[in-house]
């Protein structure tokens, strides 16, 4: 693949947005379709790919995990794709209609965005997704990966490019060994109308500063699970454990672990055992490590509760009560997930009600905060702000609205 300058990527793919906003439903799955398809035919050129990536990237283990493909994670990604094709597609949908007094029919439609940019790190499935998401609901998509992700990114890029039907400048591919690019998506005004960064605070922080197009958060992932005094224990366990374990390296999973204080000196020592047998790393508050043991739990820093690990390791709190663990919650979380663990429905009410985040849990993992899960297929990330969509941003947050207005040779006096 040739690389151009940024300039040309973007005047391309604001005219291919044009076209796009006018394909049909059944335009777009057929494109769709057919991207499946050259991926399912080129997943050993792809796989070889990303060990070229592989070895040369030195990474820590929870960078290598999202930076890894393979055939299972690439059959979750034609899943994905399949799910997208068959989600009703936005564009045109009539959120509202009406006729004034005077006669003005007014209806708002939802339209696509244009074009939508975005700032990604290590994991090439956002490759595919963003381009097959963005290109569902009409848009088209600059794509900025990381450089420890450039020859797969490279072609898979290059492989989604090949469908038939799909207008040139659709997907582009900034160059992700130059700085420079990224800069230059975040300043091109005009031409991106919303950047959308994902990864780590760092990056997303970044962002959120030197951008000068709109952005919408997604990503950063300091999630908690609080288990209250009327747990059931066993529950706790397999829900901490599953946040936690399952896949680490993940924006869902939990990197807090809050207890009531009533059972504490009972849950600590066995959750802590549990956690470090599973091979997670424990940090702890003074209590915990009273509680479990200095020998078995790190001290825990003023740092460590607004740290998201994205690895093998978590911190441990005891709380007075639920009020104690929500106020927690609201100061470090990243406003992501969050979950309790209660057999109380009131206390969780409470909590649901009360903790500040996108996506709240009652008796169970934070691990489900996911497109797929929500029945949504797959998502650009889960938006951690308020404005535009909080949560998974799926097909619908993809779009803005339009407002028709159809008259009969009305004026206004």
């Amino acid at each position: 693949m040739t690389m151009e300058s940024t300039h040309d990527k973007l005047r391309r793919a604001q005219a291919a947005a044009l076209s796009l906003a006018c394909l049909s439903t059944r335009e777009k799955n057929a494109v769709l379709g057919a991207m499946a398809e050259l991926i399912a035919g080129n997943q050993e050129a792809i796989l070889a790919a990303n060990r070229l990536d592989l070895q040369s990237s030195d990474l820590r283990p929870s960078s290598r995990d999202r930076l890894l493909l393979n055939p299972m994670r690439i059959a979750e990604m034609l899943e994905g794709i399949r799910a997208v094709i068959a989600l009703p597609d936005p564009v045109g949908e009539v959120l509202a209609d009406g006729v004034r007094p005077n006669g003005l029919r007014i209806r708002k439609v939802r339209v696509p965005l244009g074009v939508v940019g975005v700032i990604y790190e290590s994991r090439p499935n956002v490759t595919v997704d963003a381009a097959v998401l963005a290109l569902k609901a009409g848009n088209a998509v600059v794509l900025r990966g990381g450089r420890e992700a450039f020859h797969t990114n490279e072609l898979l890029v290059e492989i989604l490019n090949r469908a038939p039907g799909l207008p040139e400048g659709a997907i582009e591919l900034l160059d992700s060994r130059s700085h420079e690019s990224a800069h230059e998506l975040m300043r091109a005004r005009g031409y991106i109308d919303v950047l959308v960064p994902r990864g780590g605070a760092e990056l997303i922080n970044r962002v959120v500063e030197q951008a000068v197009v709109p952005v919408i958060e997604t990503g950063a992932g300091n999630c908690h699970v609080y288990v209250d005094k009327d747990a059931e224990l066993e529950l706790a366990d397999r829900i901490v454990l599953n946040a936690k374990t399952q896949r680490p390296s993940v924006c869902n999973a939990a990197e807090k672990l809050l207890v009531h204080e009533e059972i504490a000196a009972e849950y600590v020592p066995r959750i802590v055992a549990k956690l470090r047998a599973a091979g997670v790393e424990v940090r702890g508050d003074e209590l915990t490590r009273r509680f479990a043991g200095e020998d078995k739990v790190r001290a825990a820093s003023a740092e460590d509760w607004l740290i998201e690990y994205a690895d093998l390791k978590m911190a441990v709190a005891v709380v007075a009560d639920l009020d104690e663990a929500i106020a927690h919650i609201n100061r470090y979380s990243t406003r992501h997930s969050d979950a309790i663990v209660t057999r109380d429905a009131r206390r969780a009410q409470r909590f649901l009600d009360r903790v500040d985040s996108a996506a709240v849990y009652w008796n169970a993992s934070t691990r489900f905060t996911d497109g797929g899960e929500f029945g949504l297929g797959a998502e650009m990330g889960i938006s951690t702000q308020k404005l535009h969509c909080r949560g998974p941003f799926a097909l619908p947050e993809l779009t803005s609205v339009k407002y028709q207005i159809l008259g009969s040779g009305q004026v206004r006096t």
